[in-house]
């Protein structure tokens, strides 16, 4: 599970957010549902050890705080594979996000951990404080509908640096549908339904256009 908002994402899954960077690309077992995804680890700072880091979060201060334990998704072939990470302290310099980790104490081992995903235990019952957000549990299993039908099950939420993406679970196979207002109109997790108001062709196949018989026979 991952704390985003969607459409581009940033803390829980918002038709108004602004994530970025997508854990499809790193090789590791899904996450428990019980995690969120807080943030990416981007550049070794200076030679202590320090990291920068890509915040997945609106909430620095409840999920970065001193002595959070960060589960890591990195490659199967990274040695810190099936690690996790202590905080010591995040910083601020610039504006830009820092992190001090215990036994991370230069540069060299900091450039090790470039590119690994922070997760973090999260209590499935904690509702988003933000207007229009979820996180990604609350959504998977709605029903999508469309005026008024069912289409689909939500079955999987992905996140890109322009997007996130909902696949769809219908009758004909997945769709993947971008989470933003144009296109997703209403959230309601008690009804247990995400309304959406698609494009022609994004859930059903547009035939080509056929001319008609007058045209057909022109010019013979």
């Amino acid at each position: 599970m991952s704390e985003h908002k969607v459409a581009p994402a940033k803390s829980t899954t918002s038709k108004d957010g602004e994530v970025q960077g997508s854990g499809a690309e790193q090789a590791i077992p899904k996450p428990s549902k019980s995690q969120l995804r807080v943030g990416r680890l981007t550049k070794a700072h200076g030679l202590k050890g320090a990291i920068k880091v890509e915040l997945y979060t609106d909430a620095p201060e409840r999920r970065f705080v001193p002595g959070a334990v960060f589960s890591l998704q990195v490659p199967t072939s990274s040695d810190w594979h099936g690690k996790t990470l202590e905080l010591i302290e995040l910083k601020f310099y610039n504006a830009q996000p820092v992190a001090f980790f215990a036994g991370v104490l230069d540069r060299s081992t900091a450039e090790t951990l470039i590119k690994a995903i922070l997760w973090i235990e999260h209590d499935p019952a904690e509702k988003s404080d933000e207007e229009d957000a979820w996180f990604d549990h609350q959504l998977i299993g709605l029903a999508v509908m469309r005026d008024g039908a069912k289409v689909g099950t939500i079955s999987q939420i992905d996140h890109f640096p322009a997007q996130d993406l909902i696949t769809v679970d219908t009758p004909t196979g997945d769709v993947l549908v971008p989470f933003v207002k144009a296109i997703v109109a209403s959230v309601d997790i008690e009804a247990g339904t995400m309304t959406v108001t698609p494009p022609l062709g994004l859930f059903e196949e547009i035939a080509d256009d056929v001319p008609d018989e007058a045209e057909s026979t022109t010019g013979n």
